[in-house]
C-alpha cells in the first residue's frame, strides 16, 4: 500500500524552500505521493458551491487571498527537485484547460521525471473559476471531462491520433514525445457523487474520493464499504473487471493521532483516533481494495508539517508495514 500527503500551492509555505522541504521530508520517510490541489485564478466573490461543507461555504483560508500556485507548473518543478515519489494532481480541473495542451504537459513532465505522474482528474465546483479561465460553460462540466479525458488517451496511445468530438476535433498530427509510462499515466477520477462513481468506472484508472462530502460521506468503515458495494455494480453493468480499477482515498482530516473524531452518522470518523485505531482502519481500507491513501500534514510552519509527516510515518505506517 502507498501513502501520500499533499504539499502546499496557497498560503505561507507555498515558497519553494519549504515545498521541497515537505517533499523530500515525505520522500526520506517513505510516503510514495506528494498531491497538488487545483486552481488557477480565484474569484473575489465565490457562491456557496464548496461540496465540502455542510453549507457550501468555502472552508480553506488560503484562497480567501487568491493565492495558488498553478498545479502542473507545480508539479514540474517538485518533480524536478524530488527523486522518488510520484507527483498526483489533486485533482486538476480538466475543464480549466485545452486538453491537448494539458495532455502534452502531462506527457513531457511524465516523460522528464522517469514516469512519476499521476493524473487526478475533477469536473469542478467552482462557476466563477470556469467563467473567469474561459472554460466551457459550467453546466456542461460533467461532458467535457469525459471528452477531454478520452483525449489525454488518444493523444497519449496513438501514433496517429485524431478525435471527433463535440467540444474538439482533431487530426493529421504528430504527438510526442508519448509519456514515459505506458499505456499512458495513471487517471484517477475524483469525486464521491454517482456521476462521479460512474466516470471512474468507465474512464478510470482508478477511484479517488474523499470522504468528508456531506451529501455522500464515505468517513466510516461501513460507508465506504457501501460506495465500494454500488462501485462493483457499476463496474457489473458496465461489464468491467472489477481487478481493472484501482482504489484511492483521500482523508484530509487525518494529520496525527490523537482524540477521535464522530462521523455525522455518531461512529467513530475513521483514520482518526490513536496509532493503533488508524492503522487498522488502513488494514480494512486494504481488504477492501485500497491501495493508496493520503493525509494532510500541512501546518502554519514548516517545522511543525515536518514533525507531522515524520511522527505518522514512524507512529502509524511503521505499524503497516
Amino acid at each position: 500500500m502507498d501513502f501520500g500527503f499533499n504539499i502546499p500551492n496557497g498560503g505561507p509555505l507555498a515558497h519553494n524552500d519549504d515545498i521541497i522541504a515537505i517533499a523530500k521530508k515525505g520522500e526520506a520517510c517513505g510516503y510514495r505521493i506528494l498531491a497538488i490541489p487545483d486552481h488557477i485564478i480565484i474569484p473575489r466573490t465565490i457562491g456557496a458551491n464548496y461540496p465540502y461543507s455542510p453549507d457550501g461555504t468555502l472552508t480553506f483560508a488560503t484562497l480567501g487571498g487568491g493565492e495558488c500556485l498553478e498545479p502542473l507548473a507545480l508539479m514540474a518543478s517538485v518533480a524536478g527537485q524530488t527523486t522518488s515519489a510520484r507527483l498526483l494532481t489533486s485533482v486538476m480541473v480538466v475543464p480549466y484547460r485545452e486538453p491537448m495542451l494539458t495532455a502534452k504537459l502531462v506527457s513531457t513532465i511524465d516523460h522528464l521525471s522517469g514516469g512519476r505522474t499521476i493524473l487526478g482528474c475533477g469536473a469542478g465546483w467552482m462557476p466563477e473559476e470556469f467563467v473567469a479561465v474561459g472554460a466551457p460553460p459550467f453546466a456542461e462540466r460533467g461532458k467535457v471531462t469525459d471528452e477531454y479525458i478520452d483525449i489525454y488517451r488518444e493523444l497519449w496511445t496513438k501514433e496517429a491520433p485524431s478525435f471527433k468530438g463535440k467540444y474538439r476535433q482533431f487530426g493529421d498530427l504528430y504527438f510526442a514525445p508519448k509519456p514515459k509510462q505506458r499505456p499512458h499515466p495513471p487517471i484517477w477520477v475524483g469525486g464521491e457523487s454517482p456521476a462521479a462513481m460512474r466516470r471512474a468506472v468507465k474512464r478510470g484508472d482508478a477511484w479517488y474520493p474523499i470522504g468528508c462530502n456531506p451529501s455522500h460521506p464515505l468517513d466510516t468503515i461501513a460507508r465506504f464499504r457501501a460506495a465500494i458495494d454500488t462501485l462493483k455494480r457499476m463496474m457489473d453493468e458496465e461489464k468491467r473487471d472489477p481487478k481493472t480499477l484501482d482504489l484511492a482515498y483521500w482523508s484530509v482530516w487525518t494529520s496525527s493521532t490523537g482524540a477521535p473524531a464522530k462521523a455525522s452518522d455518531g461512529n467513530r470518523m475513521m483514520l482518526t483516533g490513536s496509532a493503533d485505531d488508524i492503522a487498522a482502519n488502513i488494514n480494512e481500507l486494504r481488504l477492501l481494495g485500497v491501495n493508496h491513501v493520503l493525509f494532510n500534514f500541512l501546518a502554519a510552519t514548516r517545522s511543525e508539517t515536518l514533525d507531522r509527516i515524520e511522527a505518522f510515518a514512524h507512529n502509524v505506517i511503521g505499524k503497516i508495514r
